[in-house]
């Protein structure tokens, strides 16, 4: 039966852990937590990310540790919050279609410069 409602209904595991994610994001102490509904945020928009929840896990360790230890939010992101979760969010990438664009692109570009055989 339980089959037959998640076929209708979608993966429940994964609706159980974005509900804890958010409930972890929930947590956070005021800064952090702004900080992490932000990094969420520019995720959702242009992460060209997968429905996997791995992302966001790492993230909200990444959040709930610096939390516990003190650390600045500027330590965590750095100068440049985009540049830090273009990076970040570049783990997550490896086979997604902006990674095999960029690549291509380049493959494309060094053929072209006579850098690479055909």
């Amino acid at each position: 039966m339980a089959n037959l409602i998640e076929k209708v209904t979608g993966d429940f595991a994964g609706k159980r852990r974005w509900r804890e994610y958010k409930a972890r994001v929930k947590a956070l102490p005021s800064g952090y937590r702004e900080a992490a509904e932000a990094t969420e945020r520019y995720l959702m928009y242009f992460g060209s990310i997968s429905s996997d929840m791995t992302i966001f896990e790492d993230l909200i360790d990444l959040f709930e540790r610096a939390a516990v230890d003190g650390t600045p939010i500027r330590d965590i992101v750095g100068d440049d919050p985009v540049a830090f979760i273009e990076e970040f969010k570049e783990n997550y990438m490896k086979d997604g279609w902006v990674v095999k664009e960029r690549r291509r692109y380049a493959d494309a570009i060094a053929r072209a410069a006579g850098e690479k055989g055909s």
